[in-house]
């Protein structure tokens, strides 16, 4: 149920970060000082505008998805929404009270137990203590730590820390509810939960601003969508056309050299530095068909402890179709052990219809993520054969053609 009343006003938003040129910049009080005394204080720095001139207005029972590459500016509007930084111009009001679950560990006090930290929510959120005393036992129960209330929160694994904060955010009464992505931390039937829980709040004519990098869920919860674009507003429209703006912007990154791509997320330790597809067999192609073999290679400008490599195919429509994680293999998966800096993967036999795929690959190690890319290669797959069965778009559904075999009645 929407209303006619504003949630929240964004004008003219810009956020601009001071980023130090390497070697210039002031390394101690004394000199700062003098450089801002003799009029040199800015000389060490760069300029970054991570957002600029972002205008736009939601209103009250709105849900509404942010929507754009790595880099674009979404969880940077987020923090200015939840007042955790300050814009540098522009103007921004909201109308009513906000919860918010960002990243990982973002409002919570890690010495301060489970049970403490509720209650500091509540308290920054506003409200009273007999408000929270309301909704403490739903807080917990959603949350899944009961034999955890009273231990520290530090001493929480990522998804308890994760299933705690939303739990807090979503069941404080929030008149705007602003969620990250954060939640692919969660399972898989926690992250079921969480949806339905801001499709909860949204039929209660609450808002809810959700950035996410999967399509389909974006497609389920909102009915408006946002798309950032190097920090400024690309589209503001439908869910349906802002998605469609985006993977056709992912699509055409793609054709870069993944060595030039700037539009990527992690540590930067490690990085992908190229990816490919072929087929497999006597004679390998680039051209993938229905019941080839495959084998994808992801080269990796250097080594580190740990590391695995993670990749996941979409559909036209940006849905998740299958995933490959070198870190979660069993023992008949691995082929051994490969020389340099170069991860394989090999798959017998393809089962996806023809179309176009898009894959995103995350290189990880055991500090945290490395690497992440959207779009880091698109797969084209060609009408095929499987189990003596023509493939063709022509008699497809769905993105998997699986061998199957009828027991039909005889004459």
């Amino acid at each position: 149920m929407m209303s006619d009343s504003l949630a929240l006003s964004v004008q003219g938003v810009g956020k601009c970060y001071r980023l130090k040129r390497g070697g210039q910049a002031s390394t101690t009080m004394a000199e700062a000082l003098i450089q801002k005394v003799r009029g040199t204080g800015d000389s060490g720095y760069d300029e970054y505008w991570a957002l600029r001139n972002v205008s736009f207005d939601v209103r009250a029972g709105e849900v509404v998805g942010l929507i754009g590459r790595n880099g674009a500016g979404k969880s940077t509007m987020l923090k200015l929404l939840s007042r955790i930084t300050q814009p540098t111009e522009g103007t921004m009001k909201l109308y009513g009270r906000i919860g918010s679950l960002l990243e990982v560990g973002t409002g919570f006090h890690p010495e301060l137990t489970g049970r403490e930290n509720i209650y500091l929510n509540g308290a920054i959120l506003g409200m009273r203590r007999h408000e929270i005393d309301t909704h403490f036992d739903n807080i917990v129960q959603f949350a899944g730590v009961e034999r955890f209330l009273e231990t520290p929160v530090k001493r929480y694994s990522s998804g308890m820390y994760v299933r705690l904060a939303f739990a807090v955010a979503a069941h404080l009464n929030p008149e705007i509810l602003v969620v990250d992505e954060v939640l692919a931390v969660g399972d898989a039937d926690f992250q079921r939960k969480c949806l339905d829980k801001m499709q909860d709040v949204a039929n209660q004519g609450r808002t809810v601003l959700f950035v996410s990098h999967n399509m389909a869920v974006l497609q389920m919860l909102c009915t408006r969508g946002i798309l950032l674009q190097n920090g400024t507003v690309g589209l503001d429209g439908t869910i349906e056309e802002t998605v469609g703006a985006y993977l056709r912007s992912v699509e055409r990154n793609a054709g870069t050299d993944v060595r030039l791509r700037t539009d990527r997320k992690g540590l930067g330790d490690v990085k992908l530095i190229s990816v490919d597809a072929e087929t497999t067999g006597e004679f390998p192609s680039k051209t993938l068909a229905v019941g080839d073999g495959a084998r994808f290679t992801f080269e990796l400008d250097n080594m580190a402890h740990g590391l695995n490599v993670l990749f996941t195919l979409y559909d036209h429509h940006g849905q998740v179709v299958t995933g490959f994680d070198s870190g979660m293999s069993g023992a008949d998966d691995r082929r051994g052990f490969s020389t340099g800096s170069i991860f394989t993967c090999d798959v017998s036999t393809i089962h996806l219809v023809p179309g176009r795929y898009r894959m995103n690959v995350q290189i990880s190690s055991s500090i945290g993520v490395q690497d992440h890319l959207e779009g880091a290669l698109i797969i084209d797959v060609e009408s095929g054969e499987l189990s003596g069965r023509a493939v063709t778009p022509e008699r497809s559904r769905g993105v998997l053609a699986l061998p199957h075999a009828w027991t039909t009645p005889g004459e």
